[in-house]
C-alpha cells in the first residue's frame, strides 16, 4: 500500500491514481493525512479491501509530507560506517540520537531557502511509527513500523558545530530542512524491506549512493533502542541515518547554492526534488503576501 497527502487531503496511491480515503471509505477515515496513524490498523485492513471510490490524477505538484505534523522527530548520526569513516569519527556503540523540530518538515518538491552558506545535504530512509513502542523487543520492531518514506536531514553546519557543545538539533531545523515524501509505503511493498537503494544528485551529478542493509543499526533495532528509553507514538518519524557523501566531508567542501537542484531517491518508495534559493527572496516572499 502507497499512501500520501495530497494537497492536505489522505490519499492512496495506486496505479489509476489518487483515491481520496474519506471519500472512498464513505467517512469511517477523515481527510487528515496524520489522523490516520491513530488508527494504522484499522486502516490498513480496510485498504487490503482494494476499496473502490473515484480516481484523480496523482499531481505532484500538489503532493505534501505524507506525516505533516508528528509528536516526536528522532534523527540519527553516524549511522553508516563510511559515513563515520568520512567524519573521521569511531563507529558509535549505541545510537546518536538528536530530533529536528516538527517546524523544518517540508514536502517532497518546492524550493527551500538557505540560512547561511554552509547547508549541507543528507539523504536518508525515513521510518514512519504506526503503532505505540514501548519496551519492544528487537524481533517486534517491524511490528511497529507504519511505512516507510524518503527524508533529506538537511544541515547548516556552521549552526550544528558552534559552541562548546554541537547545536544538532538547531542547525538541522530551519524552515524546510525535513522534507518528506512523496509517498509512504508499507514493508509489504517492498521487495526487500532491509535493502533499498538509496541516493542523491546535485544537479544531475550523484553525490550519495548506498543501500539501507548497510545501516550499523537497522530500523528494529532503533526502534527497540529508543522505546528502552520512552514510548514512540503513532504517527513518529526515525530519521535513520545518511550515509558518506556529504558536502562537508569533500575537498574541496560543496555546499549548497542559490539554484542548485537537490534529487534524493529511494528504490521503491520515489524521489523528491528541490531547489535552493536565498534567504532573502523567501523572506521578501513572506512580507509582499
Amino acid at each position: 500500500m502507497r499512501i500520501a497527502n495530497l494537497a492536505g487531503r489522505l490519499v492512496l496511491h495506486t496505479d489509476a491514481g489518487a483515491v481520496d480515503v474519506q471519500r472512498a471509505s464513505s467517512g469511517r477515515f477523515g481527510a487528515d493525512p496524520q489522523a490516520v496513524y491513530e488508527r494504522w490498523d484499522e486502516f490498513r485492513d480496510w485498504a487490503r479491501t482494494a476499496p473502490t471510490g473515484p480516481v484523480a490524477a496523482f499531481d505532484e505538484a500538489r503532493v505534501r509530507a505524507p506525516v505533516p505534523a508528528p509528536r516526536q522527530v528522532f534523527g540519527i548520526g553516524l549511522n553508516y560506517r563510511d559515513h563515520a569513516a568520512e567524519a573521521g569519527l569511531e563507529l558509535p556503540a549505541s545510537p546518536a540520537v538528536f530530533t529536528k523540530f516538527a517546524t523544518s518538515l517540508a514536502g517532497p518538491r518546492g524550493e527551500i531557502a538557505l540560512p547561511g552558506s554552509t547547508v549541507d545535504w543528507e539523504v536518508e530512509l525515513v521510518a514512519v511509527v504506526g503503532r505505540r513502542a514501548r519496551d519492544v523487543s528487537v524481533a517486534r520492531g517491524w511490528d511497529h513500523v507504519a511505512g516507510l518514506t524518503v527524508g533529506q536531514d538537511l544541515s547548516e553546519r556552521t549552526v550544528q558545530l558552534a559552541g562548546p557543545a554541537p547545536q544538532f538539533s538547531l542547525g538541522k531545523s530551519f524552515p524546510g530542512f525535513g522534507p518528506t515524501g512523496p509517498c509512504l509505503v508499507t514493508p509489504d511493498e517492498l521487495v526487500d524491506r532491509d535493502d533499498l537503494a538509496l541516493g542523491c544528485a546535485l544537479n544531475g551529478r550523484p553525490v550519495q549512493q548506498a543501500r539501507t542493509s548497510q545501516l550499523i543499526f537497522s530500523i528494529p533495532e532503533l526502534i527497540a533502542r529508543l522505546s528502552a528509553v520512552l514510548p514512540l507514538l503513532p504517527g513518529d518519524l526515525v530519521f535513520t541515518g545518511t550515509p558518506a557523501g556529504v558536502g562537508a566531508a569533500r575537498n574541496p567542501k560543496r555546499f549548497l547554492r542559490a539554484g542548485d537542484e537537490l534529487v534524493s531517491t529511494i528504490d521503491g518508495i520515489g524521489d523528491m526534488r528541490h531547489r535552493f534559493v536565498g534567504r532573502e527572496r523567501v523572506v521578501g516572499a513572506e512580507t509582499e503576501g
